[in-house]
């Protein structure tokens, strides 16, 4: 059933790769001017799903609606054309083009190509330390400065929703702080945000509801709230550990 201002809603999502199934019957939905995030252990399916809905993979069974636009079998080009807009694991900035060339990748998919000097001055004003990279190159950039720069490249294209994998990976405590600031700062702004992070406490913290996801399967969805004191998460996941 459709919720109110509802802009994802996946239905009953099985994907396999060969005879493994990644993911089961997995059902979800993320309403305009929300991060929802998506936590779980290693191997839980979380990236699978993101690259399900981005068109990287097909799924065996399921639905995926986008403001009611069917996106199975949809190209990724055409997913993206769309609104929908994954930064994935890993960063993949393109190391030899310059911070400048990064972001004018990211906003081939504007439709408005006028936006374009709002859209850049927006991501340089959330990311001040990349306007005195502009001329240098992806690949001499921190750690750090390349996930600012994924996320960058994809707030370039204005997106109606935000799917950030992993965001947190591999980056020193000041700079994890620093990212979540940024999540933080366009959940203020009512930035569409669909959050995969194996940072679990962060994770709840930065968003408005959590889905859990086990070995493929949902097994609790609930408003972060709840999530962050249920007894089974903070052992799972926090360490046992209230906040």
């Amino acid at each position: 059933m459709e919720e109110k201002n509802e802009l994802l809603r996946v239905n009953n999502l099985s994907v396999f790769y060969g005879q493994i199934r990644a993911l089961d019957a997995v059902s979800l939905c993320v309403r305009a001017g929300e991060v929802v995030s998506l936590i779980g252990a290693n191997g839980a399916g979380k990236s699978t799903f993101l690259k399900t809905i981005s068109g990287l993979l097909k799924p065996r069974h399921g639905d995926i609606l986008f403001s009611g636009v069917p996106l199975v079998g949809c190209a990724p080009e055409k997913v993206s054309k769309l609104g929908v807009i994954h930064v994935p694991e890993g960063r993949q900035i393109l190391a030899r083009m310059t911070v400048r060339e990064n972001l004018e990748l990211g906003s081939l998919s504007l439709q408005n190509k006028g936006e374009f000097h709002s859209r850049f001055d927006e991501v340089l004003h959330l990311f001040p330390s990349l306007r005195q990279r502009l001329n240098q190159l992806g690949g001499t950039l921190s750690g750090g400065e390349q996930q600012m720069l994924a996320i960058g490249r994809g707030l370039m294209a204005n997106p109606k929703l935000l799917m950030l994998d992993e965001p947190s990976l591999g980056l020193a405590p000041l700079l994890v702080n620093e990212i979540f600031r940024i999540i933080e700062t366009l959940k203020e702004n009512k930035k569409t945000i669909l959050l995969v992070e194996q940072n679990a406490r962060k994770a709840i913290l930065a968003s408005n509801r959590c889905y859990v996801l086990e070995t493929g399967r949902v097994v609790m969805e609930a408003a972060s709230g709840v999530i962050i004191n249920d007894q089974r998460i903070k052992d799972a996941y926090l360490g046992g550990k209230p906040l």
